[in-house]
């Protein structure tokens, strides 16, 4: 695989979603006693299975569950859900489980670049255990059975989130989004159905999962994927050819303002971000640690922020912590 994919593909995810035989989905779960139960049968499953922290999103503040949220952690379902729903989180953050979100439970897995069948086996050892301790909803003919029609047969959602600047510029995103939906697949925003992308950053991932394999549906979305990270490569040298001086002077200005502003809006952070992370990929700039660096728009969005400054009052207030926050971190992570 050419290495250069791995600057364009930021992570790639497996999502299960699996439903209790014998209860309506959670959208229309007759009593809340359903609900407790399933989440007390789900939390006792996992600590049988291993190291998962999980918490209940009752016990926490709105502001930390927005954070996690921004963390990609959970889901708005989830939170809209609180007072009955929780999510486990293994040790090393790459498995998520959500109880009582659109489905009874969403597993995922998470993991850094382009590769989607890392995250497909380890979480295939999760579910296959969950499904030995739980009667799961199923069917000979649909498959597993979920709260959206989108997700019968598998119940599997394969996504990778790519980073497609050149794509943007070039006013080739709709294009794109067309042929996906044509094909089968989706383009979304960066926190999935029904969000703006941000950051030049998009998911793309399966539209059904029916009359498929598992291990079809992670191929399908793996080659098309690799496709994009192609258009995208080609994307990135026709505009290096056509607009070098443009770019290198956005480019240095992004690093300017990060490093040097006093006021931040969230907004406008994570364009700069995504301005800085197109520098490095086209050589105008070094990022000393990509890894640090893809977590500074989490870091520096306002639920994070408030985590770390529970003082500020104001949006002004919030504008210059997020500054003072992203001068140190940049002046530690790019070299110019």
């Amino acid at each position: 695989m050419n290495e250069n994919f791995q600057k364009i593909a930021i992570s790639s995810r497996i999502r299960l979603a699996r439903n209790f035989s014998g209860f309506n989905f959670f959208t229309k779960l007759r009593r809340e006693t359903d609900a407790v139960f399933i989440l007390n049968t789900v939390s006792n499953v996992l600590e049988k299975f291993g190291d998962f922290d999980i918490s209940r999103l009752k016990n926490l503040s709105l502001n930390e569950c927005n954070a996690l949220l921004e963390r990609h952690i959970i889901s708005k379902e989830l939170i809209e859900n609180k007072d009955i729903s929780a999510f486990a989180l293994s040790g090393d953050e790459h498995l998520i489980v959500m109880v009582n979100e659109e489905d009874h439970i969403r597993e995922q897995c998470i993991m850094n670049g382009f590769n989607l069948y890392r995250p497909f086996r380890e979480i295939k050892k999760l579910d296959d255990f969950l499904l030995r301790e739980i009667d799961v909803a199923y069917s000979e003919d649909y498959g597993f059975l979920t709260a959206s029609p989108a997700n019968l047969g598998t119940g599997m959602r394969a996504s990778v989130m790519l980073f497609l600047p050149a794509l943007e510029r070039n006013n080739d995103i709709n294009l794109i989004i067309n042929e996906a939906r044509a094909q089968g697949f989706t383009l979304r925003g960066i926190y999935g159905e029904g969000t703006e992308n941000i950051g030049s950053l998009y998911q793309i991932s399966n539209q059904n999962s029916l009359g498929l394999t598992e291990e079809e549906i992670v191929d399908g979305v793996s080659d098309y994927v690799y496709n994009i990270c192609e258009m995208e490569l080609s994307a990135r040298e026709d505009i290096l050819a056509s607009n070098h001086d443009q770019l290198i002077d956005e480019v240095y200005r992004a690093y300017a303002v990060l490093k040097e502003g006093y006021l931040l809006n969230e907004k406008e952070m994570v364009e700069l971000l995504s301005l800085v992370k197109f520098g490095d990929a086209l050589g105008f700039l070094k990022i000393l640690d990509m890894k640090k660096f893809d977590k500074l728009s989490i870091e520096g969005a306002s639920a994070n922020l408030r985590e770390l400054n529970e003082n500020f009052s104001n949006k002004i207030k919030e504008n210059v912590l997020r500054s003072e926050y992203i001068n140190k971190k940049i002046s530690e992570l790019v070299a110019k």
